[in-house]
């Protein structure tokens, strides 16, 4: 497997990312990077991002998290951000993005987690819990969803389908800014371009839309039926936070809040906003976890 680095000095002076890098092998020769800010001894906060986004989304939110006197970890995902990149399409699979992320949380040994998770983040942070539901604590999810392959998906998401699969041309930063209704600066801009100093570099991102589960065949549909099979007897805390202009994830918050027991009495709200939700309400997005952590502290 060909592993493509991006070069640091790419990563030099991004507007409100002043995070110290930290990196880990999830398998040899595999390097993933993760943010991880605030104080080492207490209870862990895991922002997990999605497509074709990286730990940048959340540079808003990180810091008044960890201020709260919580530690927050966000990671790129194999083949985003400041992560190793592969550069074969098929390396990225459903599971093997699920070994990284899983090898990752056990080797820092992370317990009495709050999964806070959005996009690819939810396809892949909520197998994570369900897998590992020993280690969260509370799961807190905006504009996501853990699909089985057994309902329809939108049409939207066709149209992003095919335009990833097929476009000779994939640019980073509009597809972000089109998910976002703020209007990102040129600084902005380039730190969502920063990790992909090339097309090669962007298999990782290419690769996700085909491997959401679309219809009962998809191999990856079973595995996500057991974890939902877990979800539907999750009682901690599940709290829904979708922003209210984004067409793809609109109304899985409403389904989540009928399948899983955790849900039932929680704060849920919407927030105003695009498909990324980080950028556009950040400051809000942020009071949602410190809401969901001091009424755990609390009760």
């Amino acid at each position: 497997m060909r592993i493509l680095r991006t070069d640091e000095a790419r990563f030099a002076g991004l507007p409100d990312y002043p995070f110290e890098a930290h990196y880990l092998d999830v398998e040899p020769d595999l390097r993933m990077h993760f943010v991880d800010e605030g104080p080492a001894t207490a209870a862990p906060v895991v922002m997990l991002h999605g497509e074709p986004s990286w730990s940048y989304l959340y540079r808003h939110m990180i810091p008044v998290v960890a201020a709260a006197g919580h530690r927050v970890l966000a990671p790129d995902l194999i083949g985003f951000g400041k992560s190793d990149k592969p550069a074969e399409l098929s390396a990225y699979s459903y599971d093997n993005h699920m070994q990284w992320l899983s090898s990752w949380l056990e080797d820092l040994d992370l317990w009495d987690v709050t999964l806070v998770c959005q996009n690819w983040g939810s396809l892949l942070g909520l197998r994570l819990a369900a897998e590992n539901h020993r280690r969260f604590s509370r799961i807190i999810v905006g504009n996501g969803m853990l699909p089985t392959g057994e309902t329809r998906v939108p049409a939207a998401f066709k149209v992003w389908k095919a335009f990833a699969s097929h476009s000779p041309w994939f640019p980073i930063s509009r597809i972000v800014q089109l998910g976002t209704e703020r209007a990102l600066s040129s600084r902005e801009l380039q730190a969502y371009e920063a990790p992909f100093p090339s097309d090669a570099f962007k298999a990782g991102a290419r690769a996700f839309p085909a491997l959401v589960p679309t219809s009962l065949e998809d191999p990856s549909g079973a595995a996500n039926r057991e974890a939902w099979r877990i979800l539907e007897k999750w009682r901690k805390p599940f709290i829904t936070c979708f922003s209210n202009g984004d067409p793809i994830t609109r109304g899985g918050d409403r389904y989540m809040q009928r399948r899983i027991p955790g849900a039932f009495g929680q704060p849920h709200i919407t927030l105003r906003g695009g498909h990324f939700l980080q950028e556009d309400s950040p400051r809000e997005f942020s009071r949602v976890i410190l809401d969901a952590l001091k009424a755990e502290m609390a009760a």
